[in-house]
């Protein structure tokens, strides 16, 4: 009986797993920055909403939530580092090693939720960054983009207005143009998206979106809070 492989997916439709990140996408995209995924805090939704069978739709948490930034949260928690937010987030769903995680970080961020203030989903593109991105995407005058499972065995082209008005982006989904020049991924354990092109889109993006992140050195780990940014 011969055995199903499936064949290794294309790096400009997806994402590195444990590794150096600049490196797994050697020879399709010379630059990555890392999209931080912001807290949130409820303006006008019941916190009670903010569980699996109630959770709220895109459209509810972007017209009813407030971002609250990475930087807010070292301020509002006296933390000191991106990478022990990092950290904490991972230990907080036993997304890491025991020997790297931290518990009492994690319970700092806990204490966050007495303010209302939640941590962001791991594995999803959150709804306070998806439409954004994809308008910023838009300004640069595409009109398509291919949305694709995290295995690269599937994917479907959409108007990008489409998936702005809708909810079609998956778990751990790839968001690629047609020219495959731009891809948006999110690792399935990690509360950050890669943006993923050359240095002069990126730089156009965040021109149009000052997204709270950083660029990939070639050091950097998909678990980057455990080494070096």
């Amino acid at each position: 009986m011969t055995d199903r492989v499936i064949p290794t997916p294309e790096k400009f439709a997806s994402c590195p797993y444990d590794e150096k990140i600049l490196p797994f996408y050697s020879g399709q995209f010379d630059c990555v920055y890392v999209l931080l995924h912001p807290f949130f805090k409820p303006a006008n939704i019941d916190i009670k909403r903010f569980s699996p069978p109630t959770w709220p739709s895109k459209r509810e948490i972007i017209d009813g939530c407030h971002p609250v930034s990475w930087h807010e949260v070292l301020e509002l928690t006296g933390l000191k580092t991106l990478s022990d937010i990092d950290i904490g987030l991972r230990t907080s769903i036993g997304g890491i090693k025991k020997e790297l995680a931290n518990k009492t970080i994690s319970d700092k961020l806990a204490e966050l939720k007495d303010q209302s203030i939640f941590q962001p989903e791991e594995g999803d593109l959150p709804p306070l960054l998806e439409n954004r991105v994809l308008n910023a995407v838009k300004e640069l005058g595409h009109s398509w983009l291919w949305v694709g499972n995290e295995f690269g065995t599937e994917r479907k082209l959409h108007w990008i207005d489409d998936l702005i008005a809708k909810d079609e982006i998956p778990t751990h989904g790839c968001v690629f143009t047609h020219d495959h020049s731009l891809l948006v991924t999110t690792h399935w354990d990690s509360h950050c998206s890669f943006l993923c092109s050359s240095r002069k889109v990126i730089e156009r993006i965040l021109s149009l979106e000052p997204f709270e992140g950083f660029y990939c050195t070639r050091e950097t780990e998909v678990y980057w809070g455990a080494y070096e940014i």
